[in-house]
């Protein structure tokens, strides 16, 4: 039986209400009288059921899925501004004893060089990561109990938090690890991580057993209420996906919102970003082989109908996609990109011949960091190296507060100019400070409240003269 505040997947994620609601969304996704009190309940901008927002996402009368874009730009607007905040991910292990069928990482391919970092030459990576200008990051680590255990994550966090390089240094370190205990997460929370990630690849039962023939990653349920073992051990920042193309989407994305009203329920708080992946290429993963591949257009429809189901969470695309899809995603819902990824152990300071790729996946945007900042500014976006909420303790369910007020611009806002000016005089090429500038002088003029514009303008002068990390 469906309860969502139940601690078990079966009944917090429950298959048979996941195939009611797709029945229900079916069945009325063209009345048009339904469509519009859900439409209007949405307009309160406090978010949507799963099944409601299931209907929108069936729904095919033209001007209807305009309403529904529409509402999707005018929400994330709303919420997040113009603020687009930037990271990267660090790959530290690539070891794993997984048989995930869509991940060139598990156990039985030969092919992929297997590749383990030590603490050396992490700091060589975080070296270059600051090089670049980066402030947050996500460390990834393949499943394995002997190369990869709790013990070395936890070393290579606090390396990462000690290195300080000229003007740099890493801010925020989230963590993509497989699912563990309380115990462990309790000791990652001790560590100061900013956000736990973990994607649930599919949510359907029986597709993810196929997908996970092996490991101990085949255990749905265990996989499923890792989150809820996380929340247990005080960690509050959590963040869900999936891994559109192994499943019917329609089912993806109603179970990834019953998950997201899970938290809510058992918690009080919601997920801190939701991540949508597709399945790309990879050292011996072909996508044509799964049937379930979604196009740019139905991609773009899931965004826009989350970000209206959950108007808070942080959206998260990264350099799985063009530069073209990110951008359209951008006025959607998307309001966190990576830039400058490199998706292989080690890539960022000595990056592999191809033929010698440790790689996860094949990387479609791949311009430099400065590109990608220079291009977000043309577009009329503010970059933001941003880590003031959770260095400050607005994480969990005081940031949620403060998030579903559409009050986070009082802090954000200010604080993304402040660390894009810090990027400018640190890293910026000629032509990306000298826009960067102009935007800055543009958008702190849009501080409403006096005292925080004069504070901005007094710590944008100190940053011009060597001083750093200033933040609300």
């Amino acid at each position: 039986m469906y309860n969502p505040k139940s601690n078990d997947a079966d009944e917090f994620i429950c298959h048979s209400e996941v195939l009611a609601s797709l029945e229900y969304a079916d069945k009325n996704k063209n009345n048009i009288k339904l469509v519009d009190e859900i439409l209007k309940k949405a307009r309160l901008k406090k978010g949507l059921s799963h099944r409601e927002a299931a209907v929108l996402l069936d729904c095919n009368i033209p001007e209807k899925v305009e309403e529904i874009y529409a509402l999707a730009r005018e929400i994330k607007n709303d919420y997040y501004g113009n603020r687009i905040v930037l990271f990267a991910p660090l790959y530290l292990s690539n070891y794993c004893v997984n048989g995930c069928v869509y991940c060139p990482y598990h156990y039985v391919n030969k092919n992929i060089p297997r590749i383990k970092l030590t603490q050396e030459q992490i700091r060589r990576e975080t070296e270059a990561l600051q090089d670049l200008g980066h402030k947050r990051i996500a460390i990834e680590a393949g499943e394995d109990p002997v190369n990869n255990p709790i013990e070395y994550i936890l070393e290579s966090i606090k390396t990462i938090y000690s290195v300080k390089h000229k003007n740099g240094s890493i801010r925020r370190v989230n963590v993509n690890i497989a699912a563990t205990t309380v115990e462990n997460y309790k000791k990652l929370h001790e560590a100061g991580i900013g956000t736990y990630i973990l994607f649930q690849e599919t949510y359907n039962k029986e597709s993810y057993e196929r997908l996970h023939p092996t490991g101990p990653k085949h255990n749905y349920k265990y996989h499923t209420e890792a989150m809820d073992r996380a929340m247990q051990a005080g960690i509050d920042d959590v963040s869900l996906g999936v891994l559109f193309g192994l499943e019917l989407y329609r089912y993806e994305f109603s179970a990834l919102l019953m998950h997201s009203e899970h938290l809510e329920a058992a918690y009080g708080v919601g997920p801190h970003a939701i991540s949508v992946p597709r399945i790309k290429k990879a050292d011996d993963i072909d996508p044509s082989t799964f049937d379930n591949g979604i196009d740019d257009e139905i991609f773009a429809k899931i965004v826009a109908c989350i970000r209206i189901a959950v108007p808070y969470t942080g959206m998260i695309i990264s350099t799985r996609e063009t530069a073209e899809c990110r951008k359209k995603l951008l006025t959607l819902g998307v309001s966190q990109i990576s830039g400058g990824s490199k998706t292989s152990v080690g890539g960022y300071f000595n990056p592999a011949p191809e033929d010698e790729n440790s790689a996860q996946f094949d990387v479609s945007d791949r311009r430099p960091l400065d590109d990608v900042i220079k291009w977000l500014i043309e577009l009329g976006y503010l970059p933001s190296f941003c880590t003031s909420c959770y260095r400050e303790g607005r994480t969990g369910e005081r940031f949620m507060e403060i998030c579903k007020k559409q009050q986070i611009h009082n802090f954000c806002h200010p604080n993304a100019i402040m660390t894009l000016k810090e990027y400018l005089e640190d890293y910026a090429s000629v032509g990306t400070k000298a826009l960067g500038e102009k935007l800055l002088l543009k958008e702190v003029e849009t501080i409403k409240d006096e005292s925080i514009r004069a504070k901005v303008k007094e710590n944008l002068e100190k940053i011009h003269s060597g001083e750093r990390d200033f933040k609300f």
